[in-house]
C-alpha cells in the first residue's frame, strides 16, 4: 500500500504536457530579446528603439495625410477646370458671351458702367443668331438696359446704325460715346444714353460678326 502511495507521489511530481508546453514558450528565442528587467542597460536601449519606431510611423501617417489633402486638393482644381472647359464646350453662346464682354469692357469701360457693358454682351450673344432684323436686335439690347424706351422709338434712333451694318460700312462706336469724355453717363439725357447704347450694341454685333467669320 505504502508502495502504490509513493508511486502514485512520484508520478504527480513530474511536468504534465501543460507545463513543459508554457516553459517552451517562456524559453522561445524572440522572447529572449524582451528586457524583463528595466533596470538592465540593454533596456533602455530597447525602448529607445521602440520610441523611435513609433516616431517614425508618427511621421509617415502625419506625411501621407499631407500628401494625400495635397493629392485630392490637385484632384479638385484639375476636376474644375475640366468642368468649366467642358461648361464652354457645351455651351459656346456662354463663352462668346465671356468673349464680347471682355471686348467690350476693353474699350468702353472708362465711359461706361461695367454692368451695362455685361448685359448688352450677353444679350446679343443669346440673340446673335436668332432670325430677327438688325434693328430689332439692336433695340432688343438695348431694352435689357433701358426697358422704359418703346421698341418704336428705339427702332427710329437706331436706323444709322442699321444702315452703317448692312453697308459694312465702318461705324466706329467710339464717336457715339465721345461726349462721354468729359461727362459722366447718369449726367446724360435719356436720348444720349440710348443712342450710345445702340452703339455699343452695333459695335458688339460687329465683334460677333467678325469671330464668326473668322477660321
Amino acid at each position: 500500500m505504502a508502495k502504490k502511495i509513493n508511486g502514485s507521489d512520484t508520478f504527480s511530481s513530474l511536468p504534465s504536457q501543460v507545463d513543459l508546453e508554457l516553459l517552451e514558450a517562456l524559453l522561445e528565442p524572440d522572447d529572449a530579446t524582451y528586457p524583463w528587467n528595466p533596470a538592465d542597460e540593454e533596456s533602455e536601449a530597447y525602448f529607445q528603439e521602440l520610441e523611435q519606431q513609433f516616431g517614425m510611423q508618427d511621421l509617415l501617417e502625419e506625411e501621407l495625410t499631407t500628401r494625400s489633402q495635397d493629392f485630392y486638393s490637385h484632384l479638385d482644381t484639375l476636376w474644375s477646370d475640366i468642368s468649366l472647359a467642358s461648361s464652354h464646350n457645351h455651351n459656346p453662346q456662354q463663352a462668346l458671351a465671356l468673349n464680347l464682354q471682355e471686348t467690350l469692357r476693353t474699350t468702353f469701360a472708362a465711359y461706361i458702367p461695367q454692368a451695362l457693358l455685361n448685359t448688352i454682351a450677353q444679350k446679343a450673344a443669346e440673340i446673335f443668331a436668332a432670325q430677327q432684323t438688325m434693328g430689332e436686335q439692336l433695340v432688343e439690347c438695348v431694352q435689357t438696359v433701358l426697358p422704359t424706351w418703346g421698341t418704336e422709338d428705339l427702332l427710329v434712333l437706331a436706323r444709322p446704325f442699321t444702315y452703317a451694318m448692312r453697308s459694312s460700312e465702318s461705324q466706329n462706336a467710339a464717336s457715339a460715346i465721345s461726349n462721354l469724355k468729359n461727362s459722366e453717363w447718369t449726367a446724360l439725357s435719356e436720348v444720349e444714353k440710348a443712342k450710345v447704347s445702340l452703339a455699343i450694341a452695333s459695335y458688339a454685333f460687329n465683334q460677333l460678326n467678325k469671330s464668326q467669320s473668322e477660321p
